[in-house]
């Protein structure tokens, strides 16, 4: 079967056993004849994750670890030797309790680097490669705790903060250049990340955060996408929130309750 015109042909998903960013991609329906490159560090659960997609897509599974930032610059260039690509999506991440972090600094430091230090050098890659062939779309997993991180997340909320604002400063750059950037703002997602914690109002699930993304990206509008829709009036509400009020509000019990 033909490649269709306008549809996505080759799609690398960076961090590719994520409930999210394979949402996403079972929303875009990619034709037959596409190419799917699921990167992430265990090849055995890519391949799991690619036959659990299925699909019409040919999928390959490579090796990424966010933390190798070393690595990021000579994967982005070899796979880009072997064709174009059309779309990135960037949604590697973990999400550590902070009381664990506070008793453990190097699972801190870890958790900035795959939620934001590798971001930057795959982000900075991707983007020198797609203003080359003058096309693509990058899309990148920022959070509704990048609007203010709270007292009970300062290290997971800081580095969505920094990812939020890099992607911001990157698509600035990219402008006129044929490439485009997709800030996706998520607010509470249901799914392995956070199970056990209590839904936060206007949560949502990685099959709607999914649906939400792909229909900007095929349709091409905008640049900064809150999902649900309804997340960017509660993330205005939250910048304007006094200080000490906000100190008082922004911590979650065990049962995810607001203290």
């Amino acid at each position: 079967m033909p490649l269709l015109p306008g549809r996505p042909h080759r799609v690398l998903l960076l961090g590719g056993t994520s409930e999210i960013g394979l949402a996403i991609v079972a929303a875009l329906g990619l034709p037959a004849g596409s190419q799917l490159i699921l990167a992430g560090r265990d090849i055995a659960r890519l391949a799991e994750a690619g036959d659990a997609l299925g699909g019409a897509a040919q999928t390959t599974a490579v090796t990424f670890d966010a933390t190798a930032t070393g690595t990021h610059q000579a994967l982005i260039d070899h796979l880009f030797t072997m064709g174009s690509l059309d779309i990135a999506i960037c949604v590697a991440g973990i999400l550590v309790p902070q009381e664990e972090l506070d008793h453990d600094v190097q699972r801190a430091a870890t958790m900035i680097e795959t939620n934001f230090t590798g971001h930057v050098t795959t982000l900075l890659a991707l983007a020198a490669r797609m203003r080359d062939q003058g096309t693509g779309t990058i899309v990148v997993l920022s959070s509704i705790a990048a609007t203010r991180p709270r007292r009970a997340n300062p290290v997971y909320g800081s580095a969505k903060a920094g990812l939020d604002a890099f992607t911001r400063g990157l698509t600035d750059s990219l402008h006129g250049t044929g490439v485009r950037v997709l800030l996706v703002r998520p607010g509470f997602v249901i799914g392995r990340m956070t199970e056990g914690m209590r839904p936060a109002p206007l949560a949502t699930t990685p099959r709607a955060v999914g649906a939400a993304v792909a229909a900007a990206v095929l349709n091409g509008s905008g640049s900064i996408l809150w999902v649900p829709s309804r997340l960017r009036g509660l993330a205005a509400l939250l910048r304007v929130i006094p200080r000490p009020l906000w100190r008082r509000i922004s911590r979650l019990d065990p049962a995810g309750r607001f203290r």
